[in-house]
């Protein structure tokens, strides 16, 4: 195909998108490229091997003396990779699709009777797609922006995720909330601080995009590997170094370098991460004048030592300290209608300080006693050290918007009239320590594989919780609605003491002891012509907490789980899949606090049964890989915690008093719209309800009903390192709460719908590809790149919350949105020697 002729199919097939995205008829699209294909060959005993013949017709190369090798073949093409030597059984990989400038590693272990690895189904990134995880390029994780760019950022991008705050980096998956998430890195649980209450405070994921090799995502129907919570699982891989790198990147948002080594016999090696970041370019974007700083900081390195060919270690440390301090000034919220317009003005004095310091630790040993057997035992700790500290004064007033053009004071608020006043006062501090001793097997029998695992966790917190709220309205101090105390003013002086209107004081010692255990049996074979997955498993799962001064409270309970695919004979390239199990979630600390910050030891754990049924289909379009990928599922829960979310604050009734359902589609259309660059669009509907005490079913908080995602990758066809990345995101409200005190079914109120684009632009100065003079300024580099971002592109308000102000005169309480960031510029540059 010729230039011209591959120019015009590549504007045809883009004529869809350009209807949905307006702006991309001026990014003409570009030829395809090459990709690279990396890694090191290992014998049986995990020892490198030289001179390997590895084939991908018609391109070819040999392994140098360490093992390691480069090839580089056609991107968007299938092929089949052969690693071939004398004294060795062959190994092929079938069906490899890579895109335009990925580099996809592959360590191969030779065996002398290795097994034939013949139609193992890659996706167009590298990754097996049998057992219902949807696995994500790095690169992707790396490239495309966003406020909180990372891992988490991807995950918003795929259906049935679902967020509604750039500045965060928690989400929700089908109906669950923030705290129904599993995250993994090399096989460790890691976790989040628990404190957390605005976005704004949230800075840095534990997971750090430069040192990562490879993502795996469950939306759901996950295996009995995985832990016990009900909704995903976020697997990470960090990498494993091959040669001496540096990598930084800067930003108006901050700066990052990571360092990989490895000893010269290849038994020792390291990455190691640094990041620091400062979000006063966007918190400074909202409607609060303020003076804040929100600085954060975190190091972690991941340690690699091979003693011998059956014994390795693993350790991984990370340290972060997260530092808020804000001094707000004035707000001016304009809401209401075209026709009536409003204001809400707020001056502000004093100030808050939140601060978290967390450190984890994780030892991991592998021992390989024979050939088939992998033994993992795995030691980490985490520790936290958490304290809100907050005094704000908030003096407001409500008045009419001026809407007449042309005039002065357009937009401004006039007839403004004071309507109270607020104190805010906090002293939170929170210790907690997590302590767990894992171990993890596995037994692999030609097709077969048996899995198993023990886990043993201490967790020990120590909170205090000292909040209060105290309201004026026209010089009266309001007291809660609930409170029984007669008050006959002005007829009768009241002389009752002063109290807080909203008021949370709790000292809360709670230990808990945890035993968990699964095992796990796997099994591809064949029926007739069509190749079978399956998948069986159970875990079961003890716990007991102490409360200092209170009851203990402990439970035993068995989760089994199961998977089923079936890839037909067919002429066209299907998979279906099925996926049915019980999800059990015992209450971590959070969970066990009510809203007034009291533990209650008698919560028990939450209960889900999942049903999922799902179908990829692989296709050509316009000569050009696409997958289309399906999932229907259903979540029945049971034993349910109801809780709200103010921001990212979650808040638990600690009590089993409801019961939910959540159901929904997921759709996602994968492949090179562009020529060597993938992309993908993402629809998926999810409806999601409880039933509090039998009083019936009203929306969860979490009940996003509509989600749109596209992830989209262009470039220059006669500047061909010119790169332009663009995620787009729609959303469509949640319920955005109520006032306090009130009942949650008289409040279903739902928040505006969340729009957002981001977009990027970069310019490759030099790549892998770049073959350049010594003498070249560029030749130091292996990779750079400079470019810029524009966030929130078409400066769309979206907001995370309502606030709820109260008015005495009209005894109405008025729900103001709180908006998120608005429009912004960024500078950005990254490079790798």
């Amino acid at each position: 195909m010729n230039k011209l002729s591959l120019e015009n199919s590549a504007q045809i097939t883009n004529r869809g998108l350009l209807i949905l995205l307006v702006f991309f008829c001026s990014l003409p699209l570009s030829l395809a490229q090459n990709a690279v294909i990396t890694g090191i060959v290992l014998d049986e005993a995990q020892q490198p091997i030289a001179g390997v013949n590895i084939t991908a017709i018609p391109y070819g190369t040999v392994t140098n003396s360490d093992g390691s090798y480069l090839l580089e073949v056609i991107a968007d093409k299938n092929l089949q990779l052969t690693f071939t030597h004398i004294g060795f059984k062959t190994i092929t990989v079938n069906n490899l699709v890579l895109n335009t400038n990925e580099t996809f590693e592959f360590n191969p272990v030779l065996r002398a009777d290795a097994i034939q690895m013949a139609n193992v189904e890659v996706s167009p990134t590298g990754d097996r797609i049998t057992k219902g995880i949807t696995s994500i390029a790095p690169e992707l994780v790396r490239k495309i922006p966003a406020a909180n760019a990372g891992v988490e950022n991807i995950l918003k991008l795929l259906p049935g995720v679902y967020f509604n705050n750039e500045l965060s980096t928690q989400y929700n998956v089908r109906g669950g909330n923030f705290d129904e998430n599993l995250i993994y890195i090399n096989g460790i649980e890691v976790y989040r601080p628990f404190l957390i209450r605005s976005a704004q405070q949230e800075g840095l994921s534990i997971i750090n995009p430069q040192m990562v090799s490879k993502v795996d995502f469950s939306a759901g129907g996950f295996q009995a590997k995985h832990g016990d919570r009900l909704s995903s699982v976020l697997d990470i891989t960090y990498k494993r170094p091959t040669q001496f790198s540096v990598t930084a990147n800067a930003s108006f948002l901050g700066f990052g370098s990571t360092l990989e080594t490895i000893s010269k016999n290849k038994n020792v090696s390291s990455i190691t991460g640094v990041r620091y970041r400062d979000n006063s370019l966007f918190v400074n974007s909202q409607q609060t004048q303020t003076t804040v700083r929100p600085r954060f900081l975190d190091a972690q390195s991941q340690f690699i030592f091979k003693v011998s060919p059956t014994l390795s270690f693993n350790v991984l440390g990370h340290v972060a300290l997260n530092n808020y301090t804000n001094t707000p000034i004035a707000r001016q919220t304009n809401f209401g209608t075209i026709n009536e317009p409003k204001a809400l003005i707020v001056y502000y004095d004093g100030k808050e300080k939140t601060q978290y310091q967390t450190e984890f630790g994780a030892l991991k040993a592998s021992i390989l006693p024979k050939d088939n057997v992998k033994l993992d035992v795995i030691a980490s700790a985490y520790h936290t050290n958490e304290s809100e500290l907050s005094d704000v004064i908030a003096a407001y007033q409500i008045g009419e918007v001026a809407n007449n053009l042309g005039t002065t004071d357009f937009g401004q608020a006039v007839n403004a009239r004071s309507i109270g006043a607020q104190l805010s006062r906090a002293r939170n501090e929170l210790d907690a320590l997590i302590l767990n001793l894992e171990h993890k097997g596995i037994i692999k029998n030609d097709s077969q594989q048996f899995r198993w695992g023990v886990k043993f966790s201490l967790e020990d917190f120590r909170d205090q919780l000292q909040e209060a709220t105290f309201l004026d309205s026209a010089g009266f101090s309001l007291r809660p609605p609930n409170t029984a105390i007669p008050n006959n003013q002005p007829e009768e002086p009241f002389t009752g003491a002063i109290i807080p209107f909203e008021q949370v004081a709790a000292l809360n010692y709670v230990k808990t002891d945890r035993l968990s255990a699964y095992l796990q049996w796997e099994n591809r074979t064949q029926w007739g012509n069509h190749d079978i997955y399956y998948n069986l498993g159970i875990r079961g799962h003890y716990w007991n907490s102490r409360v200092e001064n209170g009851n203990n409270n402990s439970h035993l309970f068995f989760s089994p789980r199961a998977q089923f695919s079936i890839k037909p004979n067919w002429e066209q390239d299907a998979l279906f899949r099925i996926a049915v199990g019980s999800y059990k979630q015992p209450p971590f600390y959070r969970e066990m606090r009510n809203f007034r910050g009291i533990v209650q030891p008698s919560v028990q754990e939450q209960r889900s049964t999942h049903l999922v049924i799902g179908n990829e289909y692989s296709f050509q379009w316009f000569s050009r890989p696409f997958t289309l990928i399906s999932e229907a599922y259903y979540k029945h829960l049971n034993n349910v915690n109801p809780y709200t979310i103010e921001d990212v604050r979650i808040r638990y009734a600690a009590a089993n008093i409801a019961k939910a359902y959540a159901y929904g589609v997921d759709l996602r259309l994968n492949g090179t719209f562009v020529p060597g660059a993938d992309s993908w669009v993402s629809v998926g509907y999810l409806k999601t309800e409880e039933n509090w005490n039998n009083r019936g079913y009203i929306a969860r908080p979490t009940d996003q009903r509509l989600k749109f995602g596209v992830l989209f990758q262009d470039y220059m066809p006669t500047i061909p390192n010119l790169k332009l990345y663009l995620n787009l995101i729609y959303n469509t409200g949640v319920p955005g709460g109520s006032p306090n005190y009130e009942d949650p079914y008289e409040f279903q109120r739902r928040l505006r719908d969340y729009r957002r684009v981001d977009l990027g632009i970069s310019y490759i100065l030099a790549d892998g590809n770049s073959n350049r003079p010594k003498n070249h300024w560029l030749a130091v580099f292996k990779e750079l790149d400079v470019g810029f971002e524009i966030f929130n592109l078409f400066n769309n308000q979206n907001s995370i919350t309502n606030t709820w102000v109260r008015d005495v005169e009209s005894q109405n309480q008025i729900a103001v949105p709180n908006f998120l960031t608005s429009r912004l510029f960024n500078l950005k540059m990254n490079m790798r020697f």
